[in-house]
């Protein structure tokens, strides 16, 4: 019997594990299409219906899907971030996200923009700007980008899905102004989840 149970149980577990794998990509290519559909939508936007066709994304993997501990920063302080264009932006450090990746423990700093800040359905916008091993060969150059809410931060745990790291507007025209992340924001890994580098070639904007 304890046999057979074991083998129930196991069976049990791979069966909602696959379940949940299903869930997962389901909902990770509801928020591709979501994002591709963005473009379109946006008036400023780098892309137009043909060149939203050339987007490359890497295979879903819920390996890059990471639970970290989130610190609240209590530096109030305004950090200036350089951008693509040589503009500066003011942000905050909203806080810190720590997690383990391929065995080693890493940090992110998650900030806030003080101009999103002041807009009432962005007040609760967060990004992590990052850069990895993968900048300029199988990503963008000047890093990617992970989006967040306040509401994502639940008792101190936030879940960071490397799947939906994104490109800036940079990465398909030089016609825009894209925050540039930070040294402390440099991860030592290859995250090869998310978007991957442009296909085509975009005018400027």
């Amino acid at each position: 019997m304890d046999i057979l149970f074991r083998q129930l149980l196991t069976g049990l577990i791979l069966a909602v594990s696959s379940i949940t794998g299903v869930a997962q990509q389901n909902d990770h290519d509801s928020w591709k299409q979501w994002y591709t559909e963005g473009f379109l939508e946006d008036e400023n936007s780098p892309l137009d219906s043909a060149g939203i066709t050339l987007l490359q994304f890497y295979p879903y993997d819920t390996a890059w899907v990471v639970e970290a501990d989130f610190s609240y920063s209590s530096d109030g302080s305004v950090f200036i971030m350089p951008t693509s264009n040589g503009r500066q932006k003011e942000y905050v450090r909203y806080g810190t996200a720590t997690f383990v990746l391929n065995g080693i423990s890493m940090q992110l700093t998650v900030f806030q923009s003080l101009k999103l800040r002041e807009i009432p359905e962005y007040a609760d916008y967060v990004f992590i700007p990052f850069n990895d091993d993968t900048n300029g060969t199988e990503t963008y150059g000047g890093g990617r980008y992970l989006d967040l809410r306040f509401a994502d931060v639940e008792d101190h745990k936030l879940t960071i899905d490397f799947n939906r790291s994104y490109n800036p507007y940079c990465a398909y025209s030089d016609g825009y102004s894209c925050p540039v992340p930070p040294n402390e924001n440099r991860l030592p890994v290859k995250v090869q989840a998310g978007e991957m580098l442009y296909g085509g070639m975009v005018p400027e904007h």
